[in-house]
């Protein structure tokens, strides 16, 4: 009972930042957590700091984390390290140098768990929203086997590789929805707004209206009198649809399957895929991580439910002796080229070095694939894009030639 009360009564430990000088007269600032301004300062006086300045730090505010934040910060810890920064001196200069306030908020529990001992490892996985279990292991490895720099700076790398082929996807799906969007935007304004005033023109002709401009008004009237049912429909369908894709993993599964069938970009999703796949596997591998534990990382990093469902497969058949080309094979998603080069890395002892020549060619591929398809797209929009509002037009001047020819 008086440890819980003893428990409630200390103060909440915050983040302080201050400014002082060492015995030499120099200027010194740093952060430091702490229940309060005079615990800092008498830490700091035991230490010989002469205390000018002590600040709580603000902790509200700054952006969500995103992976390029995560990816950064473990280039710039790599390249310190490998220069020789401690540890704990690397975190500072980190999240000193981060414009982002929950990105330096972050660092920094990761930084004082560090300091009371706690491991590198240990410390990241208390925050799985940002450290992955292929993040968290890759550093335990390093740290077991001495030789932290090094696998962070192959985690940096396949972080930058793995968000390049995000870009390039997305770069090759942005323009196609962009313009999908304005092209709704602009048959919604001509059905609302335009049409109809064609429709108060052509009722004083009194003749008999051509079939597509009968058709085009059907239309017109139809949305100006059901819009604020179509509009709540139509987003709140495309909301439950992601929703029920991101939460469900039948949804998932089947979303997946289907994508990777689509023509052209059905071929560029399951390039990446593979590229991510290999690419996984290669680092992990080549971190001294086991194969049947890095395989428990290998399936989600793909991005791809087919492909995890396949990696649990070929997870299960290494388990019990199988060879992993022999279980990648049965999985029948496998390119030819992939399966060749895991059997050569197999055979030579070089599978994570097989691995990534196969992630560099793939990686080669999407690259040619999206420079390809923004090329091809843009005519072939373009023509859709013509024939949807240009039938329109014609449509609504139908009748207006007729009368000319009458006339």
């Amino acid at each position: 009972m008086a440890t819980a009360t003893a428990a409630a009564r200390s103060p909440k430990e915050v983040i302080f930042e201050w400014e002082g000088k060492d015995k030499n007269g120099k200027i010194v600032r740093g952060e430091i957590r702490a229940g309060g301004e005079s615990v800092v300062s008498a830490s700091l006086r035991r230490q010989g700091i002469l205390v000018n300045k002590i600040k709580k730090r603000r902790t509200s505010g700054g952006k969500a984390i995103k992976q390029k934040d995560i990816a950064i910060f473990t280039r710039q810890l790599a390249t310190m390290m490998k220069a020789g920064v401690p540890l704990l001196q690397s975190f500072d200069i980190v999240a000193r140098g981060s414009t982002n306030p929950r990105m330096t908020r972050l660092l920094t529990d990761i930084r004082n768990d560090v300091e009371t001992g706690t491991s590198l490892s240990s410390s990241f996985r208390k925050h799985p929203l940002h450290f992955d279990a292929l993040y968290c292991n890759l550093v335990e490895a390093g740290e077991t086997g001495g030789i932290l720099e090094a696998l962070l700076d192959r985690l940096a790398i396949y972080q930058e590789k793995t968000m390049a082929i995000k870009a390039k996807i997305k770069s090759a799906l942005m323009y196609p929805v962009a313009v999908i969007v304005v092209a709704f935007v602009v048959l919604t304004v001509i059905m609302i707004f335009v049409i109809p005033a064609f429709k108060q023109v052509f009722s004083s002709f009194g003749g008999e209206l051509p079939a597509p401009t009968l058709a085009v008004i059907a239309m017109s009237e139809f949305f100006t009198g059901w819009w604020y049912v179509i509009f709540p429909l139509l987003f709140g369908g495309i909301y439950f649809f992601l929703e029920s894709w991101k939460r469900s993993e039948k949804m998932q599964v089947v979303m997946d399957r289907l994508l990777l069938k689509i023509p052209i970009f059905g071929d560029l999703i399951n390039k990446s895929v593979i590229a991510r796949w290999t690419r996984t596997l290669s680092t992990m591998f080549a971190a001294g991580v086991p194969l049947v534990e890095a395989l428990d990382s290998v399936g989600g990093a793909s991005g791809n439910a087919v492909y995890a469902i396949a990696t649990e497969q070929i997870q299960r058949d290494v388990s019990t002796g199988s060879a992993l080309t022999t279980s990648m094979t049965a999985t029948g998603v496998f390119p030819t080229m992939v399966l060749q080069m895991a059997a050569i890395g197999e055979e030579s002892g070089s599978l994570d070095h097989m691995l990534a020549k196969a992630a560099e060619f793939y990686e080669e591929e999407v690259d040619e694939m999206v420079k390809g398809l923004s090329s091809l797209m843009e005519p072939f929009i373009i023509v859709i894009l013509g024939v949807l509002i240009g039938g329109i037009v014609v449509s609504m001047y139908l009748p207006i030639f007729k009368l000319g020819a009458v006339v």
